[in-house]
């Protein structure tokens, strides 16, 4: 039996082209693209991060990265809560990366660490629910498509009565 197979596509335009001088040189054109993927409702603004001439009003394939990154966590996550009748009530998260520049100019990204604050419905659940982001990192897709760690540092509380 074959794996199933899900197929992701986007639309990708670069608009840098603004001065109508194309790439005749570092300088002389905006890193500015956009993302429309067929059937959403919005594009994303894209460039590169302002350390590579950048615009940091738009997102970054960095910061794509790491918004992935968190949001699979996350899905998997209330997924696997729900399947262990934990009640989540509010999840939160500030994730964090560290990409190395290279002496070649190259780079990658050596880690991120996820920081998901998470509220559940009762007190007797906050046990279970501290443990299940182990199983939910498991199984994020994004998380295990990556070659460098990813931490989970969470923590879990009672919603408040």
């Amino acid at each position: 039996m074959s794996n199933k197979q899900h197929h992701y596509q986007t639309q990708l335009n670069w608009v840098g082209n603004d001065k109508n001088k194309g790439t005749k040189n570092a300088r002389s054109y905006s890193r500015d693209h956009e993302f429309t993927p067929p059937g959403k409702q919005h594009t994303i603004l894209g460039s590169s991060d302002p350390a590579f001439l950048g615009d940091a009003t738009r997102y970054c394939p960095e910061d794509l990265l790491l918004q992935s990154l968190a949001a699979c966590h996350m899905l998997w996550y209330l997924n696997i809560c729900s399947a262990n009748k934990i009640v989540v009530t509010a999840y939160e998260d500030q994730p964090e990366g560290v990409m190395e520049e290279s002496p070649d100019g190259g780079g990658a990204f050596v880690s991120i660490k996820l920081r998901p604050k998470v509220t559940v419905a009762e007190e007797s659940m906050v046990t279970k629910a501290g443990e299940l982001h182990a199983e939910a990192h498991k199984f994020c897709f994004i998380a295990r498509s990556v070659n460098f760690p990813v931490e989970i540092a969470g923590s879990v509380m009672a919603a408040a009565i």
